[in-house]
């Protein structure tokens, strides 16, 4: 398991916004800085549960996704919010905890990750 970045929900305007209209959110880019730090602004249509939109997660590159959700909380199914990229949501201890199964002859981008 490797981490991969810390994502905080805001309401507010932030610096570098990236637009994701499919997804109906609004971030900043993760990669930019060493620690991985992603703001995150969801739209008002945005269809997350509330844990999702007001508490930060922390998010891991994992192996198998399948194989990591099982008996867990399941908060967000798995889904593929860009190609090569698979993702799902858990609820661990009241926090959610985003788990990203990436297949790299997919998914180019460098992503700051770091082992844990």
């Amino acid at each position: 398991m490797k981490f991969s970045h810390i994502g905080i929900p805001t309401k507010e305007r932030f610096e570098g916004e990236i637009d994701i209209p499919h997804l109906k959110i609004t971030v900043s880019d993760h990669a930019n800085n060493p620690f991985g730090i992603q703001w995150m602004r969801y739209w008002e249509e945005a269809p997350y549960p509330d844990i999702v939109k007001t508490i930060p997660h922390v998010a891991f590159e994992i192996d198998d996704l399948d194989k990591a959700i099982v008996n867990q909380k399941i908060i967000i199914a798995p889904n593929s919010p860009s190609p090569g990229v698979i993702v799902a949501i858990i609820e661990v201890n009241g926090a959610p905890v985003e788990l990203m199964q990436i297949d790299r002859s997919v998914y180019k981008a460098d992503l700051p990750n770091k082992s844990i």
